[in-house]
C-alpha cells in the first residue's frame, strides 16, 4: 500500500477533532490525504498542515454515518483509507501500521483502542500523558501479540478505528446507506464481508486513543435509531442486530421486541435511565454489560421484596 488517506465522520465536536488532526501531524507516516465527511452545516475551522485536507459536505436529518463513510472513500484516490472516528487520536505509527498491514491481507484491519477519561486532552497533551491513564475496554477484544489475526466472527467488527484497500472496499459497494442514526451500519458492513469472503482481523498496533464525551451505554439517547436499524437488520439479514442493547431496553421497560412482530417502544427513557447508563468524567468509558448487571440486581431485588411471606407452622 503505497498511499494511505483517513476519513473521519464529524458533527460538532470540533475540539476532538482538531486533535484528531494535531495526532495526523505527528505520524511516521504523513497520510496523503486527510478527508472529513462534514454532518453539519457549517465547515470546520482548521488550521494548515502538510497534507491536503478536505471537508466534505454530508446530509441529512440524522446521523447519515453510512453514507458519510462512502462519501469519504469516494473522495480519495488511494490505495487505502483508514477510518477513525472523530474522537480517536492517532498513535504516531498508526497510518505506518495499517500500510504494512494492508500490505499482507486483502481484508479488514481493526487496530487497538484505548480509552482515555475526562481531562486527559486539556492543555498540550502527548502520547506519554494519554499512555498514562489510558485504559483497554473490558467488553472489547485485545490486539493479538503480534501480527495480524483473523477474526472469525463479524460482530466483532468496530467501526471507530479500521482500514481497508480502497478497491476492496468499493467492490463491497460500501456501508448500506438505508442505516441512518446511530446504530447497525456497522455490523451491517461487517456481515456483508462475511458473505463476501472477506477477512476481517485485529492488527497489532494501528493504536488510537479514544476521547471522552458524555455517552451512554446501552444508547438510550438513541432507542430510535437502534430500534428502526435492528428492525432493516432483521428484513435484510433474517436476525436482529443489537441483541445486548436490544435486552437491556427490554429489561429496562423501554421496549417489547418479542419475537416475530415489531419492535414496539414502550417509553422514552426518563432521567432515571440516563443516570443509570451514562458516562461520568472520570470513567475512560462505560459499558452495557455492567448496566445490565445493575438492572438485573435491581429486579432481583425487588421481586425479592415482593416475594409472599413463607407460611409457618
Amino acid at each position: 500500500m503505497s498511499t494511505v488517506s483517513v476519513v473521519t465522520l464529524a458533527k460538532g465536536r470540533p475540539a476532538h477533532l482538531r486533535n484528531v488532526l494535531r495526532g495526523l501531524e505527528r505520524q511516521t507516516q504523513p497520510p496523503a490525504a486527510f478527508i472529513v465527511a462534514v454532518m453539519q452545516e457549517t465547515p470546520y475551522d482548521l488550521p494548515e498542515v502538510g497534507f491536503p485536507v478536505h471537508q466534505i459536505p454530508v446530509r441529512g436529518r440524522e446521523l447519515p454515518l453510512a453514507a458519510a463513510r462512502n462519501r469519504g472513500v469516494a473522495a480519495v484516490d488511494s490505495d487505502a483509507v483508514v477510518f477513525l472516528d472523530v474522537d480517536c487520536i492517532p498513535a504516531p505509527d498508526l497510518v505506518a501500521d495499517y500500510t504494512r498491514g494492508l500490505s499482507e491481507l486483502d481484508g479488514l484491519l481493526m487496530g487497538e483502542v484505548l480509552h482515555l477519561p475526562e481531562r486527559a486532552t486539556l492543555g498540550t497533551w502527548d502520547y506519554a500523558g494519554l499512555d498514562a491513564v489510558a485504559e483497554r475496554h473490558s467488553d472489547r477484544r485485545g490486539p493479538p501479540a503480534s501480527g495480524i489475526e483473523i477474526c472469525n466472527d463479524y460482530r466483532c467488527f468496530w467501526s471507530l478505528n479500521f482500514a481497508i484497500r480502497r478497491a476492496t472496499f468499493l467492490a463491497t459497494g460500501g456501508f448500506d446507506e438505508r442505516y441512518t442514526g446511530y446504530g447497525g451500519e456497522d455490523t451491517d458492513f461487517g456481515k456483508l464481508l462475511d458473505r463476501s469472503g472477506i477477512p476481517i482481523a485485529w492488527i497489532k498496533g494501528a493504536r488510537a486513543y479514544h476521547q471522552y464525551h458524555p455517552h451512554h451505554m446501552p444508547p438510550v439517547h438513541h432507542l430510535e435509531s437502534v430500534v428502526r436499524n435492528a428492525e432493516l437488520f432483521e428484513a435484510k439479514w433474517g436476525y436482529r442486530t443489537m441483541g445486548h442493547w436490544l435486552y437491556a431496553f427490554k429489561v429496562m421497560g423501554l421496549i417489547d421486541d418479542t419475537p416475530d412482530r415489531p419492535i414496539r417502544i414502550l417509553r422514552r427513557p426518563d432521567a432515571a435511565d440516563l443516570a443509570l447508563t451514562g458516562q461520568l468524567g472520570h470513567q475512560p468509558y462505560t459499558n452495557s454489560a455492567s448496566v445490565i448487571r445493575a438492572i438485573e440486581a435491581r429486579m432481583d431485588a425487588g421481586a425479592a421484596a415482593n416475594a409472599p411471606a413463607p407460611v409457618t407452622a
